[in-house]
């Protein structure tokens, strides 16, 4: 089974990436804790399609099993379920020794890995990403967190996984859509870190595990220079201080994370023309990708509303936002502008 080593400050993990790899999630458990105590979250679509076979496999390897499900989508990352997961695991008689699995996408990782981070201070947690945006961003690097009436993500902790396993075979379950949403972040590593990989998306001739492998070496490359997010991982935000605000400005329910991501992507490449640091070409070039996964290149929604929203935005430090700018493909940029000179250039 192909393995990538994540290194932290709390050690290391392994990250599985194979198809079939699902089946073999029981026998990762068991090398990953000594208990056999196994609470799994999901949500309503994904516990339809992949529970049973989880079930199955952890309870091959010995492992007592309990799970809870919320409903799908964004919303679901509050509080309330946050909550009722914590009563759920104190039900099942979880202790600190025992294994949260979080079973899904980018919610249930983000929701469930904060549960695990909290609950009695701390529980084991293997991440089982479930579509693209998950296997190649989301389960991987600790952040987990919840969203607030005033933002998202704005609450969490970075708390890293026991392990992540990602099987591929799972995204043909996907719509053409949620393989797109997932596309934005995969389209996102070409142009900070990995031309060739771009320019593979660009002639349409990447392999999925391939394209997976080298966004999690990305990934885990990243977060091993700056798990804690003050510094080079400040490059992963490409794209995602317009996006973030345009999925709380839009309700979180006109586009998908990678649709919001797509846009921010375009904003953050005309920003840094403005700037100077962004070569003409590169937008084109950008445009031509993220139309050929029908993903959107605008929005109508009101600039100052999109503004107000990203003053709030978590890479702000020191009074001035962390904007990712493009200096080729490739190779990206951060440049800290104040609350002024970010509301002259919007």
């Amino acid at each position: 089974m192909p393995e990538i080593m994540a290194n932290t400050n709390h050690g290391k993990y392994p990250i599985l990436i194979r198809t079939g790899a699902l089946a073999q999630l029981g026998e990762v458990a068991a090398k990953t804790v000594r208990s056999r105590k196994a609470f799994i979250v999901t949500d309503e679509t994904v516990k339809g399609l992949y529970y049973d076979a989880s079930e199955k496999s952890l309870k091959a390897s010995g492992f007592e099993v309990a799970s809870f499900t919320v409903p799908a989508g964004e919303s679901s990352k509050c509080e309330k379920n946050l909550f009722a997961i914590y009563d759920a695991m104190h039900e099942f008689g979880m202790s600190r020794s025992d294994l949260v699995i979080a079973l899904g996408g980018g919610v249930v990782g983000d929701l469930t890995g904060f549960a695990a981070a909290t609950y009695m201070r701390g529980c084991h947690l293997i991440q089982v990403p479930t579509t693209l945006l998950a296997q190649v961003d989301s389960s991987i690097g600790g952040k987990t967190g919840i969203d607030m009436p005033y933002g998202k993500n704005l609450v969490g902790a970075f708390y890293q996984p026991n392990a992540v396993v990602i099987d591929p075979g799972l995204l043909k379950s996907l719509s053409r859509t949620r393989m797109a949403e997932g596309m934005a972040e995969v389209i996102k590593y070409g142009c900070i870190r990995d031309a060739m990989l771009f320019e593979a998306i660009e002639k349409g001739q990447a392999d999925m595990e391939w394209m997976l492998a080298r966004c999690v070496k990305i990934k885990t490359t990243v977060v091993q220079n700056d798990e804690y997010d003050t510094g080079e991982r400040m490059l992963l935000n490409f794209g995602h201080t317009w996006g973030h605000a345009i999925e709380k400005v839009s309700g979180y329910t006109r586009y998908t994370h990678g649709e919001a991501v797509a846009i921010g992507m375009v904003k953050a490449v005309e920003l840094g023309e403005k700037l100077g640091e962004t070569p003409k070409g590169i937008k084109e070039r950008l445009l031509n990708v993220l139309e050929k996964w029908h993903l959107p290149t605008s929005t109508d929604l009101p600039v100052e509303d999109l503004y107000q929203t990203m003053l709030s935005d978590k890479k702000k430090l020191n009074g001035k936002v962390y904007y990712v700018v493009i200096k080729e493909i490739g190779d990206a940029k951060t440049w800290p502008l104040s609350e002024q000179e970010l509301h002259d250039l919007l």
